[in-house]
């Protein structure tokens, strides 16, 4: 493995941090250029790190070291496969969902669009630092810039409720992060004296199992983004925020960091090795089972739609976590491409949620009888996210799960297939009924009321209706052509396995 002094993941990061500052120097005075800048740093970013690609697929690293405060302890920066995969992931997905929020701000004409814009900018600043962190430490300073970032974004409303729900936010993720996350590094770097990340891990032989076992207690319960159970509460409080932000939370720049987190401590803090040996990912397994299960029945009783949604996400990010605690390879391989399918799906399911809010102001599933017909691309945009999400092909989810049943094969854990598929039938009970009643039942008109109205096209604006079909489109797309995150995730694998 050659690796390669570069400081283009310095800069990388940094285009979001120079575009918070030309965001907030264009302000309410000139909409157009504030959100020229969201554009342009979006489109920046993404081809700044696609650059990256060829390098990475030819099996080289790329570091730059920023600044060293201990022995073992710097601000560094690492591009590898898995960092790559997430970053190209989230930046790309930042592009579609800028042009997202500017038609849907614009439309309900929201008040501090430009802090709003400058917050999202900060996240995504965040998402990528934590993608290209080479240890825990820079890791940890960027996971903290997510949560200081979108606490504003959360509470944008301003109103009681939005801000009950950012006080929740910032005190499960906060708190999580400092009372176990902070420990479990500080004993990491106490016992390996460095926080470097390596693919055969850094903490084998380093501390008595007793010893091991709790450090990775503290960092699962400390990943609170990970939203699993019980530290999940945050995440349905959450759902005050605006449809984008949501979009944002659910797909790329929290949830996604949560359990990229929970993959690097797996792969390269303690390895697969170490872990197979303490009995450990086995845990964690079925630990992810329970809430895989869990939140999917909460779900299933869920009448609001964002709510609905949100459990839908607790539920489908253990599968991430799930994947990597088989600790086989092509558990592996699934949970890796989970962190893209996934994204592309729900992302396109919180586009359709907000655009349903922005044109008609429901948020009830059972106030969406017939709107299918009424909004026929937004509703048929749900469709496709909800069969991906279920895991029917020729769509992306198909090929994520698929990969996770054959992991739970490799590593002789048939019950984990019994989970798999189970979740996928309580995933189809509570997305088809949805799809169902938009398409094929009529609206509730009042009593009496004849004849029927006559029921006209309510399409969202241009700017709203676009990037929804765009991730709709690439959920069919990653099935049909998924050889870029296969490849970077068997380069992953073969990492951390030494397996070629």
């Amino acid at each position: 493995m050659e690796i390669i002094q570069s400081a283009q993941p310095l800069y990388t990061v940094a285009v979001s941090l120079l575009a918070i500052i030309l965001i907030g120097l264009s302000g309410n005075k000139d909409p157009n250029l504030r959100e020229s800048w969201t554009i342009l740093a979006a489109i920046i970013k993404f081809f700044m790190v696609v650059s990256m690609i060829p390098q990475i697929l030819d099996s080289k690293v790329i570091e730059y070291s920023l600044i060293t405060l201990l022995p073992g302890l710097e601000i560094k920066f690492r591009v590898d496969a898995l960092a790559l995969t997430f970053a190209t992931t989230a930046s790309f997905l930042w592009i579609i969902t800028s042009f997202y929020s500017i038609g849907y701000m614009r439309t309900l004409k929201e008040h501090a669009q430009t802090r709003y814009f400058m917050c999202f900018a900060g996240a995504m600043a965040g998402a990528i630092g934590v993608a290209f962190s080479a240890n825990l430490f820079t890791l940890f300073l960027f996971y903290e810039t997510i949560t200081f970032c979108t606490f504003p974004l959360v509470a944008h409303s301003e109103k009681p409720d939005a801000i009950k729900g950012a006080r929740k936010y910032i005190v499960y993720l906060l708190g999580t992060s400092l009372a176990f996350q902070l420990f479990a590094i500080f004993l990491t770097y106490n016992v390996a004296g460095t926080l470097e990340f390596s693919n055969q891990g850094i903490l084998a032989g380093k501390a008595s199992n007793a010893l091991l076992t709790v450090i990775f207690i503290l960092f699962i319960a400390g990943v609170g983004k990970a939203a699993m159970m019980p530290l999940h509460a945050w995440l349905p409080a959450a759902m005050v925020a605006p449809g984008p932000v949501s979009a944002l939370l659910h797909a790329v720049a929290v949830v996604k960091v949560g359990v990229f987190t929970v993959v690097k401590v797996i792969l390269h803090v303690f390895g697969i090795d170490l872990l197979s040996q303490l009995g450990l990912g086995t845990c964690l397994a079925y630990f992810a089972s329970f809430t895989i299960i869990v939140a999917s029945v909460i779900a299933l009783r869920q009448d609001n739609l964002k709510a609905c949604l949100a459990y839908s996400t607790i539920s489908q990010l253990s599968y991430i976590v799930l994947g990597v605690a088989l600790l086989a390879p092509s558990g592996i391989t699934g949970s890796i491409l989970h962190i893209t399918m996934h994204a592309f799906a729900k992302i396109t399911l919180f586009f359709t949620a907000g655009t349903i809010y922005l044109v008609t102001h429901k948020t009830r599933i059972s106030e969406l009888a017939g709107i299918g017909k009424q909004m026929p691309f937004t509703m048929s945009a749900f469709a496709v996210a909800s069969l991906s999400m279920i895991g029917i092909p020729p769509l992306g989810g198909f090929l994520s799960k698929w990969f996770l049943a054959i992991g739970s094969i490799e590593a002789k854990q048939i019950p984990i297939i019994i989970v798999l598929a189970t979740s996928s039938i309580l995933n189809a009970s509570y997305f088809l009924p949805i799809v169902h009643a938009a398409f094929f039942k009529e609206p509730h008109y009042a009593k009496h009321q004849s004849p029927k109205p006559k029921q006209n096209m309510l399409e969202a604006p241009a700017l709203v209706l676009i990037p929804l079909m765009i991730t709709a489109i690439g959920t069919l797309v990653l099935f049909l052509w998924p050889s870029l995150f296969l490849d970077l995730a068997r380069i992953v694998v073969a990492g951390v396995t030494g397996e070629n």
